[in-house]
């Protein structure tokens, strides 16, 4: 149904019943205008003889109750200016109601008894809007504008209607519910439970079916997450402070079943540093660090696997950070109680130290710090436990009397009356290292005191440098010397290691007060001191600890056959312990040898030969 855009307006006479005739459609009326009476011609449209003759056409008529025109020209007929194709349409007189402007829509149709419906318009101006469907305008107006077509009412399709004679095919997504089996095998399920009728006729073996996955929230999975995480991030504690990793056990075993063995003559499961230090560390975190920076230092030098390494520093920071607490926190709690002793375990943790640097072979004089502590710490307290008592002092006592042998500052705490010997000295045997609580340490130190007073008066020029006094003190040592026996029974390599001790204590008393040359004197004890040392099994505990008199050989060997039996001893004796300091005190023995060879005189003097080659280390 179209609607012609151009239409005439007419003004009629009112009428005298409005409601005389109301079955020709909706009547509605707008604002009264003035009566007059005026013919408004509107352009018309083109003849169009291609429209059909249902095409509705629309004619604007307005009344007006003032006008004196008769409708008599309306008649059912087609007017002479009406144009071609619309429907004439004649209104009585008795259905127009008071002088009111109403507009029509005319609506022609084929059938001559069709009523057309009048309806009110809101403006004017939309008829102009109204354009015949399917004709394109060929006028050159240009106040012509297209045909706006109404939307459909109604909720749009979701799919489009089917093509008419066309197969549409409907996709359908695969089945998740089937076995196992069969979506492997891309088969179709007849999802029977608990196995399959399918995997049963082709003779499969049934898989069941995956578990049924429950929807959850992103919340109700990021709840279970977290609960998951926590309960997985739980992690049991450490069961013994200082043992936290693998390579943690791996430092613990080699220093129980390995470097143990190699600190005292003792290297059997009585052993002092697994009777008594490990025990004790287990309750100790600080002992514990120390003890596994020591067994790894040790082992650094057999596994260069770069996690020893790594243990070993962590251990060495984390021993002294603790040491350093525990001295600070006991400082602070003695003000307040005096009598209240330090802990065996301190003292520990800085003889071990001491020893680190023995296995890392350091020669800057790295043990110092930790041997004055280990020396105000046993003249300042006592220790608790008896037996741990026992074995430190003589730890102690046998590494500062050997330290003083090297150098020229460190002399003996118990010369100066600041420690002395325990009053429970037990039998000699007994002890873990040789010659402190027989005695022979004291004659060592005895001789050490000589050389200091030589020194003196030789930097003082007097002349002779041994006076009558030295002498008269060297011959009571030697006395003391000859009549010392050990307790070790005779043919076993504690009793070969005591001689060879007792050798070399007269070696270096010998050198300190006769000239430095060559005799046959000096010659005979050497031999006879190596001789002691080829009869200790290379694999017992004795040889642990003869680098001390080895030494003392070393710096009194004048003869070429003597030295070459020194350096098989030195090679043996590292390749048994593999402790480092070995080699720097190797190197002090050979730069001896020069000064012998260039001037004879001036190898006395070995401490001072190992200050000039700045080199500062323990010899135990």
């Amino acid at each position: 149904m179209l609607s012609m855009q151009k239409s005439p307006t007419f003004i009629l006479p009112p009428p005298s019943d409005l409601d005389s005739n109301p079955s020709h459609g909706y009547l509605t009326h707008s604002q009264p205008s003035d009566c007059r009476s005026s013919l408004v011609e509107h352009p018309t449209f083109q003849d169009y003889s291609i429209m059909d003759d249902s095409l509705s056409h629309r004619a604007s008529v307005s009344t007006d109750d003032t006008c004196t025109d008769s409708p008599e020209s309306w008649d059912d007929g087609p007017s002479d200016s009406s144009p071609p194709g619309d429907a004439g349409v004649k209104i009585p007189i008795t259905a127009i109601g008071p002088s009111r402007v109403f507009h029509f829509n005319l609506l022609a149709s084929p059938e001559s008894d069709v009523v057309p419906k009048v309806e009110e318009l809101d403006d004017n101006d939309d008829l102009q809007s109204i354009k015949p469907l399917g004709v394109e305008s060929t006028s050159s107006d240009s106040t012509a504008i297209p045909v706006n077509v109404p939307r459909k009412r109604g909720r749009p399709r979701k799919h489009p209607l089917p093509i008419p004679g066309g197969h549409v095919k409907i996709t359908k997504g695969r089945s998740k519910t089937g076995c196992i089996t069969c979506r492997r095998r891309k088969k179709k399920c007849d999802e029977t439970k608990p196995a399959c009728l399918n995997c049963q006729k082709n003779a499969v073996v049934c898989e069941g079916y995956p578990p049924k996955e429950i929807w959850r929230s992103g919340k109700q999975k990021l709840e279970e997450a977290t609960k998951s995480h926590t309960v997985i991030s739980r992690s049991l504690p450490i069961l013994i402070d200082g043992i936290e990793t693998d390579m943690d056990r791996k430092l613990l075993d080699h220093f129980v079943y390995g470097f143990s063995r190699v600190l005292t003559l003792i290297n059997d499961d009585s052993n002092p540093f697994k009777e008594i230090l490990l025990p004790m560390a287990t309750q100790h975190r600080g002992l514990m660090h120390s003890l596994m920076c020591l067994s790894g230092s040790h082992l650094s030098g057999l596994n260069q696997e770069p996690g020893v390494k790594e243990r070993k520093y962590y251990h060495f920071h984390r021993a002294i950070r603790d040491l350093k607490e525990n001295i600070t926190a006991r400082s602070n709690m003695v003000e307040e109680e005096p009598e209240l002793l330090v802990e065996d375990p301190i003292i520990a943790s800085t003889i071990a130290l001491s020893l680190n640097t023995i296995c890392e072979g350091e020669t800057n004089g790295e043990y110092r710090p930790h041997m004055d502590a280990a020396r105000y710490l046993l003249v300042t307290q006592k220790p608790r436990n008896e037996k741990f008592r026992q074995f430190i002092v003589e730890f102690f006592q046998y590494h500062d009397v050997s330290n003083s042998i090297t150098s020229l500052d460190r002399r003996p705490a118990h010369l100066d009356g600041e420690l002395r010997l325990p009053d429970f000295v037990p039998h000699a045997q007994a002890g873990m290292f040789l010659g402190v609580f027989d005695g022979l340490f004291r004659y060592i130190s005895q001789v050490t005191r000589l050389r200091d007073r030589i020194r003196v008066r030789f930097s003082e020029g007097y002349e002779p440098a041994v006076d009558y006094q030295i002498l008269s003190d060297a011959v009571a040592i030697d006395s003391n010397i000859r009549i010392w026996e050990t307790s070790h029974p005779p043919d076993t390599p504690n009793f070969y290691l005591a001689q060879l001790y007792r050798q070399s204590t007269w070696v270096y008393l010998y050198r300190t007060i006769r000239p430095s040359r060559p005799s046959d004197k000096i010659a005979q004890v050497v031999d006879d001191g190596l001789e002691f040392l080829d009869s200790i099994p290379q694999d017992a505990g004795a040889f642990s600890i003869v680098l001390m008199p080895l030494f003392l050989l070393g710096c009194s060997a004048f003869l070429t056959r003597q030295r070459e039996r020194i350096q098989k001893g030195f090679e043996a004796l590292k390749a048994y312990s593999n402790l480092r300091n070995i080699e720097p005190a190797f190197k002090v023995v050979r730069r001896v040898w020069d000064v012998m060879d260039t001037k004879t005189e001036d190898s006395w003097d070995w401490e001072k030969i190992i200050k000039e080659m700045n080199m500062d280390f323990l010899i135990t």
